[in-house]
Order: C-alpha cells, then structure tokens, then sequence
C-alpha cells in the first residue's frame, strides 16, 4: 500500500497484505482523480499460495473455543465503531458516495460484526429420532476456506456479510475485493481483525483481476464462493464452480420493480422513486430500476421526478452538501450514457438529465419505457429514473416479471391488501408494501431468484445454510454383529 498518515488507523506499513506478485494498482478516488493508495495485485500465484496458508489456519481456528471466537467478532464490531469517522470518510472517498453512505456502511458493518458474534453461541445441530441405543445426531461444519468476490458499490458491506458469519462458523476466508475499491472492501476489514486478535492467514486479502478470480474459483481447497456482482460475471463463476463441484452463492441484481398503483400518494410515491433510484447514483444492487406506474398518474408523477431529478445537488460527497457523488469510473459512466442514448433511439424521452460532466452523472427521468429498450431489460447500475406506464394491476404484474426474476420489488397504494396481493404474485427475493426497493436490515435472508442469483440467500438465518454443510453422525453403545 502507499503511506496514508501514519497516526491514522488505516496505516498499512501494518502487514494486513501479503507481497503480492501481479504488479501493483493505485487507487483512485472518483470524485477527484486522488491516488488514494498502491495496492498489491494477485495472480494465480499468489492465490494458490494463500489458500494453502489459510487451509492450514482453518484447521486451528476450528479448535478455537467459541466465546473465544465471538470475542475476536465483537472486538472487530468495536474497533469499527472506535475509528467511526476516519473509516466512514475512507469508504466515502474510495467508492465515490456521499459521507451519509459511508457512514452507513460502518455502521451496517458494526452490526454484522455483532450478529456473527452471536453465532458461535448458537445450537449448531439436531438430535434426529432413532432407534434405543443409538444417538443420532446431525450437526453443521464449516466448508473450510470460502472464496469472497466482492464488487465496487457497497464493498465493505457486500464483503463483510460474508466474511463475519463465514468466521464466526468456522471458516478461514479469502477476500478478492474490487480493484477499484480494494481498501473498503478488503484491508479495511483485514486491518480491523487483524487488530481484533484473528490468528494468522485466516483471513487474507488478494486484490486482483479475472486471472485471480477464477484461479479462487477453481482451487481444489477452496469448497465454497461467494460473489456479488454482475449477471455474466456471475454466469462464469457459477459455470466454473458447477464443473468443479463448489457450492456457490450468486448475488447478481437484475432489473428490480417499484410499482405505483393509481391510488397512490402522489408526493410519497415520487419520494420513493427517487431515493430508489437515485442513492449511490443508483449503483445498487436493489435499485428501484423500473417504476411501473399507473397510465392515470403517470403525468403528475413525472413533473414531480423531473422536479426533484432537476435540483438535486450532484459533486464531492466527501467534501460538500450534496445528494448524489460520481460513477466509480469512466467506462462504468459511458455504460450508463450508452444505455441512456441507445433507448431515447429506441423511443424512449427524456424528461431530465441525460448528460455528464467527468463522472458525474445528472439524476435522469425517461418516459415512455417500454420491455425491448436496454433501461428496460438491463440493469443500469447509474442515476436513471425509467418510467413505464400500465393500465391494470394484471399488466403491471406482468410487466414486472418479464424478466426471470429479480433481487427486489416494492408496491406503494393506500390499500395494503391490493398491494399485498400484487406483491405475492412478483418473482423476486424480497418484497417491499409501501416503501421503494432498497432496503436491508442485516438480520433478513438477502437474495433473489434467476437474474438476481442462484436463489441463495445470506444474512439472518441463512448464514447457517450457506457457510456450513451437514454432517450426520451416529453412535452406539457397543458395535453389531450382523447376518454376513
């Protein structure tokens, strides 16, 4: 790493990276074109040397007695809370948010620490119905080492979700984080366990490329993955895992739906739309993509966007008071403008922004979207408001599921039992009555179907599914004679 001040925290002369043998990357932050540090970089190298390091330390860490290793998880949880402030403004700095952004991934990241705390704790099996002198009993192991591929929006959470319970079952844990954000999704956490009293090499950090990726992704001692990311990327790991006999877990997003039923408050509902779609420049996995709203409403809906999409301040979320930061970077800002440009072509108009200055994007508003047009049938992942207008709750629902699936959907209507009834009906992980799509409580499963993933779910008590395996185990007094 480079040399922030070393009286800080973040100070990494302290070894949370091993010597990395893929060159080195700086770290630029995307509000202002900073270097904000050099990183090491992996190569498959590197990789099969740390998961044979961290192989060997899960074996130990497995004999760890568990308030002993909830110590360690609620030590971390405190040392998150103990630097709040220089962390919040790193993690705002390196993904390009807004500072309410990164504060709440310090916060989200404490809790997390303090629910996998708790996990050590827990029953970890069943005692199953046998025969008279025999117990039977099936219990939870660890995997192992489990391989975390983590992206650049929300690194610190998307990593940490996995890392903390993963742990806290008794895995040992390699973190491929972003290159682009390779400290708030990776050392920062290294740094901090490392502080809390984890042993050695269990869990390691390799920023690095698609050679890394999929050198984790095929190593023999590597049992499980979990990635969050995007959906050909996700196709590749889940191919690549399938041959090679891994369990996998695939958080993806996809097109997510906020439907707005002709009941609905109109000043709410716009609101909504726009924290949905605009928080963290809509670079969310849970982003209110598409707005389904009634053809009734849709008018004074739209004046409402464009007027909010209008004057909402756009700059340097670290340094000023403003609502939206930049695009992680500039191939990420031409996708979006592409996808922009590409379904006005198609027909699509557009209501409010549609232009850039660097990597700042304006909050957009199209109208007349329609399933055929790329703001329709992909995820954005960028500041795009696209409206889409039905006539009855039976289009709507079968707009929303055009796709295979998606991460989440919401209803907003003044009548909950209509919204709930539409919201049974959505083929989508989580669903949101009255309230816009982006929501995560830590404690709630976390995931979607087709599109969105392979149906898996982490967070809450789903972390046991995912982190652990079953083992039967049977025991008899005294051994059997039998017929041969």
């Amino acid at each position: 790493m480079g040399a922030p001040d070393t009286k800080a925290f973040l100070n990494f002369s302290t070894p949370t990276q091993p010597a990395l043998h893929g060159g080195t990357r700086d770290v630029i932050e995307p509000a202002t074109g900073q270097v904000l540090c050099t990183v090491g970089i992996a190569n498959a190298a590197d990789v099969a040397h740390a998961t044979r390091a961290a192989a060997a330390a899960q074996k130990a860490w497995v004999a760890v007695p568990p308030r002993d290793k909830a110590d360690i998880l609620r030590r971390a949880g405190a040392l998150f809370q103990q630097h709040f402030d220089e962390l919040a403004l790193y993690a705002t700095r390196e993904t390009g948010g807004i500072l309410p952004k990164g504060q709440h991934e310090i916060r989200e990241a404490i809790t997390i620490c303090h629910l996998a705390a708790a996990m050590p704790l827990q029953p970890q099996g069943q005692v199953l119905p046998s025969v008279p002198g025999r117990m039977s009993i099936a219990r939870r192991v660890p995997h192992g080492v489990v391989g975390v591929i983590s992206p650049f929006n929300f690194p610190l959470i998307l990593t940490i979700r996995a890392v903390a319970p993963a742990l806290a079952a008794g895995n040992a844990v390699i973190i491929k984080p972003d290159t682009r954000t390779p400290v708030t999704g990776g050392l920062m956490i290294a740094r901090i366990f490392a502080e809390a009293g984890l042993p050695k090499d269990l869990l390691q950090v390799l920023p690095g490329d698609a050679e890394a990726g999929e050198a984790l992704v095929i190593d023999p001692l590597v049992p499980m993955i979990a990635f969050t990311g995007s959906p050909a990327v996700g196709r590749r790991i889940g191919e690549l895992a399938g041959r090679h006999l891994k369990k996998v877990s695939l958080e993806l997003g996809g097109a997510n739906n906020l439907i707005i039923l002709d009941d609905a408050d109109l000043d709410v509902a716009a609101s909504n739309a726009a924290w949905g779609a605009y928080l963290h420049q809509g670079q969310i996995c849970m982003a209110s993509n598409r707005v389904l709203v009634h053809a009734s409403i849709a008018a004074p809906l739209m004046q409402r966007l464009v007027a909010k999409a209008t004057h909402l301040p756009v700059g340097d979320g670290a340094s000023g008071q403003v609502a939206l930061g930049p695009l992680i970077d500039a191939k990420q800002r031409d996708r979006v403008h592409a996808i922009v440009q590409d379904s006005v072509k198609a027909g699509a108009k557009l209501e409010a922004g549609g232009t850039f200055d660097g990597l700042f994007y304006k909050p957009t508003v199209l109208s007349g979207v329609k399933p055929g047009m790329r703001v329709f049938d992909e995820e954005t992942f960028g500041p795009v408001i696209n409206l889409i207008t039905y006539q009855s709750d039976e289009e709507a629902i079968a707009l929303a599921n055009t796709h295979t699936g998606s991460l989440a959907s919401a209803v907003i209507s003044q009548s909950v039992g209509r919204a709930m009834a539409m919201g049974q009906q959505l083929k989508s992980g989580m669903v949101h009555i009255n309230d816009q799509t982006v929501n995560d409580d830590c404690v709630n499963p976390f995931g979607g179907p087709g599109i969105a993933g392979n149906g898996s779910s982490v967070g809450g008590p789903a972390d046991w599914e995912e982190y652990t395996q079953w083992q039967w185990i049977t025991v008899k007094d005294t051994a059997p004679m039998f017929p041969f």
